[in-house]
């Protein structure tokens, strides 16, 4: 069957970069592109017009939300009420457990995975939190969400957390680290039976990937047993590193070199490898030490940079700069990490964070960030039918909408889109060929109910934080209302 999709506007790739093609159409037979531009003079079976419009290719978000979002309880939480938020050591003695049930479990990622969708992303590498987990992620919630990214036709790539450690608050507020190790090598048992069962079905939809969690909650031998199983089952692996301070220091007093450095000496870095965030390195703002060219390392391995401007610059952190990184040949992709999955937000606080930094526009443009969201991502997944929209890609491809009132003038599409816009005003998603959205609404899904679920998921998260606090603080205490909340004045 072939589709012909058409709009004002559509971003072609011409085998180097993304062009811009005016009045232009995409068609696709099956899951694949057949021809992008003007006039094609085929037969089609079915025509779109999706009229004052962008056609894209779909956004490739490496750091997915893959949750019910618990950054909303972090974001405006003090620099003393942060250590609050994490497990208690009295909470580890006590026995820590699940906090969801399995069914709660396996519902979260249906609402991340729809949230997504809506938001223009075609290709998702999800994170989810282990705050409210036993340990880490378990073989059952992945099965889930792999079943609900095929329900929603989400081209997806999975695997189950492990971690051999976990940072917990001491009775004096001090952090250390608890270690399990046993749980940490089952964790990385786990995760290869389910790359092993999941990698390829659904048409190659489902993927596996790698997930060791935090750098500093893992073994040297996790680390390296994991970068020899990615090599061996030839899938990703994403870890969390030079994302803080407390990692940084840790690392560096544990080892004697950065977070980077430290991966560099195990091999761990290298064309599979994918980092969020990896901008607490040598020479940053604020590492108290540490020497070296971390960036250096990051590009003679190919290693690829997860930048997820949106979270880090809540939380009072910046790339220092994406420009910087760009221009040293570093691949950069993006993730979004938090609610809302909007790459739009993304890219506009990137682009802005990396301004501010440069006091120069060049390298840190829109378009440079809209690259990342697609082509660097496409880059390290190894997927030259991904991110662009050329004859022979996947059909991936999403439709942005022009007409909103609130995006005031059009000049240049992308940025007025970029500037302007939201992920809401994604009006279409295709993925693999097949309609997973239109005009805000996921075929058989029921919207409403999926959102009073995700608030019962959300409330009983957030008493869970009572139960790990370190100083059992009431619940009004460790999340104070931005106002005062009163009955009448």
């Amino acid at each position: 069957m072939k589709t012909k999709l058409k709009g004002r506007y559509v971003i072609g790739y011409d085998g180097y970069d993304h062009v811009l093609i005016e009045n232009a159409e995409v068609v696709y037979e099956h899951d694949t592109i057949i021809y992008v531009g003007k006039n094609y003079a085929g037969e089609v079976n079915e025509e779109i017009d999706a009229g004052n419009a962008v056609i894209s290719p779909g956004f490739i978000d490496l750091n997915a939300l893959g949750d019910i979002d618990h950054d909303i309880l972090h974001v405006e939480a003090s620099s003393r009420r942060q250590m609050n938020l994490l497990w208690s050591e009295q909470y580890v003695q006590n026995g820590h457990h699940e906090v969801m049930t399995a069914e709660e479990e396996a519902f979260k990622s249906l609402y991340a995975y729809s949230q997504l969708i809506l938001h223009g992303i075609t290709t998702a590498m999800p994170i989810t939190s282990v705050f409210y987990k036993k340990w880490a992620e378990t073989y059952e919630e992945l099965a889930a969400a792999a079943h609900h990214a095929v329900s929603l036709g989400l081209r997806i790539y999975l695997g189950p957390s492990y971690q051999s450690g976990i940072r917990v608050v001491q009775p004096d507020g001090t952090i250390k680290l608890h270690w399990d190790e046993a749980a940490g090598k089952e964790g990385l048992q786990r995760a290869v039976r389910f790359v092993e069962e999941f990698d390829g079905t659904n048409d190659g939809l489902v993927r596996g990937m790698l997930a060791p969690e935090r750098i500093e909650c893992q073994t040297a031998d996790s680390l390296t047993q994991t970068k020899y199983i990615s090599d061996q089952l030839g899938v990703p692996i994403k870890l969390h590193a030079a994302q803080g301070s407390f990692e940084y220091h840790t690392i560096l007093e544990r080892y004697g070199v950065t977070p980077i450095q430290y991966l560099y000496n195990l091999g761990f870095l290298g064309p599979k490898t994918g980092i969020p965030h990896a901008h607490f390195i040598a020479g940053y703002s604020e590492a108290q030490k540490g020497e070296g060219d971390d960036i250096a390392l990051l590009k003679e391995t190919n290693t690829t940079v997860i930048h997820c401007p949106l979270i880090i610059g809540r939380h009072m952190s910046a790339l220092e700069s994406f420009a910087k990184y760009k221009r040293a040949g570093i691949n950069l992709a993006l993730g979004t990490d938090t609610f809302p999955p909007d790459m739009f937000q993304n890219i506009r606080t990137g682009s802005m964070l990396s301004r501010f930094i440069e006091k120069e526009l060049e390298d840190s443009t829109y378009a440079d960030f809209f690259r990342a969201a697609t082509l660097g991502a496409a880059k390290f997944l190894g997927r030259e039918d991904l991110g662009r929209l050329s004859v022979g890609s996947k059909a991936d491809i999403i439709a942005i909408d022009l007409d909103g009132y609130h995006l005031g003038v059009l000049d240049d599409p992308i940025r007025t889109m970029i500037a302007s816009g939201s992920g809401r005003d994604v009006k279409l998603s295709i993925i693999n060929g097949k309609i997973v959205m239109k005009d805000q609404k996921i075929p058989n899904l029921d919207l409403e109910e999926i959102k009073i679920k995700g608030q019962q998921y959300f409330h009983k998260m957030k008493k869970g934080y009572l139960e790990r606090d370190y100083q059992q603080l009431q619940e009004y205490e460790l999340f104070p209302p931005s106002f005062k909340v009163v009955d009448s004045i």
